[in-house]
């Protein structure tokens, strides 16, 4: 009925600390996505865009509407402002992927060693079945056999009747 927060009976769990709380996984994600951006053509498209109608307008508008005149101080402080945001954005997402490929790394290592001791047990069990394969007869070698003894019959019953029409 009363959910586990609205209970009166226990007092509120104390924070540890004044400032709000945040995701750590939430930010690491939603950095991701800004690092994939930051590096694609689409960014650098866009960001060069930016640049020459920056440029071009405090270059080319007249002198009133000029906002950042030649050295383009502000624009180079909001360029130098972006970067000091993706920069760490890009490492944070780094570090993400890294732990990822650590992780993957591992299942695969130890996938490899069960595939590993799968087939070394079933390289035993192969060996193990031709040794007991060598004491059963097979059907080749039955068949083989067989052929044998018809040839053996064959040339027994060919022999005397050959003898008979040599003494004749």
């Amino acid at each position: 009925m009363d959910g586990e927060g609205s209970r009166l009976d226990r007092p509120k769990p104390r924070r540890r600390s004044p400032l709000p709380a945040w995701d750590p996984e939430a930010f690491g994600k939603a950095s991701e996505r800004i690092a994939r951006f930051l590096g694609t053509g689409r960014f650098i498209a866009w960001m060069t865009a930016f640049v020459v109608v920056w440029v071009s307008w405090n270059t080319l508008a007249p002198d009133r509407l000029r906002f950042d005149p030649f050295p383009f101080i502000f624009l180079t402080l909001m360029l130098s402002l972006q970067a000091s945001y993706s920069a760490p954005l890009i490492l944070l997402a780094q570090y993400r992927q890294a732990d990822r490929d650590r992780v993957n790394l591992e299942q695969d290592r130890k996938q490899n060693e069960r595939s590993i001791a799968d087939t070394e047990f079933l390289t035993r069990e192969i060996a193990a079945l031709r040794v007991g394969l060598g004491e059963v007869a097979t059907r080749d070698w039955i068949r083989s056999e067989f052929e044998d003894l018809i040839r053996e019959l064959d040339e027994g019953r060919a022999g005397p009747a050959r003898s008979e029409e040599h003494d004749r």
